[in-house]
């Protein structure tokens, strides 16, 4: 039965706005027994007109407002409350198993159809048809597979297992190349073959693809908010939640910052400049000729604040340059780099130094705010081959990009470890993960000396560090959670709650200790907490939603990600989205 609550705050009875009632929705299946956890969702319709007079985005420095998107989850009697502001919206009902309803209005209770077989095994997120890819029984080739094809978007999903002649797989795979993945050249034929085969035979025995893990009873205690931002062309990569209460988006492709406030749903948008004469693409040549629309001199990458100003660090990868962004001047000042190349994942310290790691050239760069000094750190190379390929970078990027050499990938992926995710321990040092050589390195804060430290998995991409000085990590094809003990020098593997994942990255929340995974090809958020080894599976309020970066809330413990498939159009909605998990009250 629908309940109207009226919910008045101190704000709206000074000012008489309009009252907020709690509205609840039943669901049902046609028996009329309750549906738990089925997610409601609810959009508004009515918004104020926005100005995306530049090339369809936002002008320079021009506010306009998003939809806020709510999602809740029905309770074990299927009930869920939702606030209601008695503005116009669209509903979505969904559950696993059930075909989604589409309404206008809220009513008390909704029936749900149950789904026919072969709607409910198509309605599967990605990680459980690719998990039946075997790839001929060869593991290597699945793994490599895995590295090279799987970090953009998601493997599986109905775009990706439609059918394809052995010809067109291999120029996808050969297009792919050219965006920055490194399948070897001898796999490509036998690659796009047993992609034909076995995706043809996974449409034709549907039975083989195991059901998804079901969504549990922790979900009716979490709200789950999105803003659309951008267009099917954007790629809404990394992010950041600063102090000052704003949410900090940035769009790769189109070299723009977001800056969204969460209250309202309004947004600004900042648009990195350039120089004239600047290339696309940046010093890496313009990688995305076939797209219709490409801003990406820059290349906007990843973010961290300073705690001493506020002004955030961005990474620029196609670019010897490291951006900052005035956050009270709304201006962007971009410091030049003595050297390196590709910079990739930032953090800062608590002595105003920024660290970032330079993927391409093997090292990690390191700003003193204090001296305004870079320092260039080497990591060491893994053989000669490697320390030759290394040095010989400047001449290789002394050539235009569209006539630069590039040897061919190889298993070796051309020699290059491609430092990747970085991370400040507590006690001021520096972890790395190297994603190509299976190998992490420490930083001595203080000294800036360098150890490498094996891995014992394969595709650290991310990491991060706890409140004890325990790093964990991401093991991309192998499907783990990994930690390692500084003082024990032990590593520790956990598996994922999901099958197939492929984890892009994650976050650690100091304070309550837990471990957020990205689950990009699941659909799925994923928590760990440390004590209890205890995981939590959130599912997304959206099919083909591909996460990269993790935010966590110290005052809520609310989590922040956004939806970074690229394409973006392949994703339901078509359209990124910054997503939060907000716990409710008891």
């Amino acid at each position: 039965m629908r309940r109207r609550v009226l919910r008045v705050g101190p704000l709206a009875a000074l000012l008489f706005l309009s009252p907020v009632w709690a509205a609840e929705l039943k669901v049902v299946n046609v028996h009329g027994e309750p549906i738990a956890q089925a997610m409601l969702t609810r959009t508004p319709v009515d918004l104020p007109t926005a100005d995306l007079s530049d090339d369809g985005y936002a002008p320079h420095g021009v506010t306009n407002t998003t939809a806020t998107v709510i999602t809740r989850f029905t309770n074990a009697a299927g009930v869920v409350e939702l606030d209601d502001f008695n503005a116009a919206a669209t509903y979505r009902v969904r559950a696993q198993g059930y075909v989604d309803a589409h309404l206008t209005t809220l009513p008390e209770s909704v029936t749900l159809q149950a789904m026919s077989p072969e709607q409910f095994v198509a309605s599967y997120p990605s990680n459980v048809w690719l998990s039946q890819l075997e790839f001929g029984g060869d593991d290597k080739l699945r793994k490599s597979f895995l590295l090279n094809c799987a970090f953009c978007h998601q493997q599986a999903s109905p775009f990706m297992r439609n059918e394809r002649t052995v010809d067109q797989w291999v120029s996808v795979i050969e297009r792919m190349n050219t965006y920055g993945a490194r399948v070897p050249h001898d796999y490509h034929e036998t690659m796009g073959e047993l992609l034909q085969t076995e995706y043809r035979e996974l449409r034709e025995n549907p039975e083989r693809v195991p059901v998804p893990r079901a969504w549990e009873s922790h979900l009716s205690s979490v709200e789950m908010t999105e803003w659309p931002i951008g267009d099917g062309f954007s790629q809404m990569h990394d992010f950041l939640l600063h102090p000052n209460g704003f949410i900090y988006v940035g769009d790769n492709l189109f070299d723009r910052i977001y800056e969204i406030d969460p209250d309202s749903g309004e947004y600004t948008v900042y648009k990195v400049p350039h120089e004239e004469g600047t290339r696309l693409g940046g010093i890496l040549g313009n990688r995305f000729q076939v797209f219709p629309k490409m801003y990406n001199y820059y290349g906007v990458h990843s973010f961290a604040y300073s705690g001493k100003d506020g002004n955030i660090f961005i990474t620029p990868s196609m670019q010897q340059s490291l951006l900052e962004f005035d956050v009270t001047r709304k201006t962007f000042i971009d410091h030049k780099l003595p050297g390196g190349y590709y910079p990739h994942t930032i953090r800062t310290d608590d002595r105003d130094r920024v660290w970032f790691t330079l993927a391409l050239s093997s090292q990690v760069g390191m700003l003193d705010r204090t001296s305004g000094e870079f320092e260039i750190i080497d990591l060491p190379a893994r053989s000669i081959k490697e320390w030759f390929i290394l040095k010989s970078l400047p001449l290789v990027f002394s050539f235009d990009p569209e006539n630069r050499p590039t040897p061919a990938p190889t298993d070796e992926s051309i020699g290059l470890p491609m430092p990747y995710g970085i991370d400040v321990a507590p006690n001021g040092d520096v972890w790395v993960a190297r994603l190509y050589a299976n190998d992490i390195a420490h930083i001595d804060g203080d000294t800036l000396e360098v150890t490498m430290i094996e891995f014992p998995y394969n595709g650290p991409r991310r990491l991060r560090v706890d409140a004890d000085g325990k790093v964990w990590i991401v093991a991309f094809q192998d499907s783990l959670l990994v930690s390692y003990d500084p003082t024990t020098k032990k590593f520790k593997h956990y598996e994922l709650p999901v099958v197939s994942e492929i984890p892009y990255a994650l976050n650690v929340d100091r304070q309550r200790g837990v471990v957020w995974v990205n689950g990009n090809q699941s659909d799925t958020i994923l928590s760990f907490n440390i004590d209890s080894e205890k995981w939590k599976v959130y599912p997304m309020p959206r099919q083909r939603f591909f996460t990269r970066d993790i935010e966590v809330s110290e005052e809520d413990g609310a989590v922040y990600t956004t939806n970074s498939h690229f394409p973006t159009w392949q994703s339901e909605g078509g359209i990124p989205t910054l997503l939060r998990i907000t716990p409710l009250e008891p």
